[in-house]
């Protein structure tokens, strides 16, 4: 019996957006009119809709300006279920001059006992798997606190906690270097 060994592992590469993103990549029409994800906030809501900017920086702290972000969130009633005129999952790609990519959302609630968080998913060149993280809010330090997800990250969870900005707010990824973003193995 032969024995098959496991092939190298692949990045995104430059195809990622080309089958996630067409219209990222200048292909129109591929899923109609938009690319999937791109609207998150679909129809007039009753609650205010927030821009989350994500900048993504590599290890020298340069912008990386071909990811793809995923994010997934609770609705403003703190669940995945089914919110009128919003959809709890969104893709955008970075911003090929800046490295960041702006989602128009709503403002996640909390989850039972877990503080508000939208759950964040990049893929890039150079990346073998997708890194999951998570976005917290700077307006909500004592609800953070308690989480027990945010409290794993230790000293290092002000790397997972989002700015406020005015509209919303701003997170900064880091791939590598002191302050590394939290990342964790699901």
């Amino acid at each position: 019996m032969t024995e098959f060994r496991e092939s190298p592992s692949q990045t995104a590469g430059p195809y990622v957006h080309i089958g996630c993103m067409p219209g990222v990549a200048g292909i129109q029409g591929m899923y109609g009119d938009t690319d999937p994800g791109s609207e998150m906030v679909q129809t007039v809501c009753a609650d205010p809709v927030i821009s989350l900017e994500v900048g993504v920086l590599d290890g020298a702290g340069a912008p990386v300006c071909d990811a793809m972000i995923e994010i997934w969130q609770a609705g403003p009633e703190g669940s995945f279920g089914v919110t009128r005129g919003f959809c709890n999952w969104g893709r955008a790609a970075t911003d090929a001059a800046t490295g960041v990519a702006t989602f128009e959302t709503l403002r996640p609630g909390a989850i039972g006992s877990q503080a508000p968080h939208i759950l964040v998913w990049i893929v890039a060149r150079g990346i073998n798997l997708g890194l999951m993280t998570r976005i917290y809010f700077d307006d909500a330090p004592e609800t953070n606190a308690r989480d027990e997800v945010f409290k794993i990250a230790g000293d290092r969870a002000g790397t997972l906690v989002a700015r406020s900005v005015s509209g919303g707010f701003r997170h900064t990824i880091r791939l590598q270097g002191p302050d590394e973003t939290v990342f964790f193995d699901v």
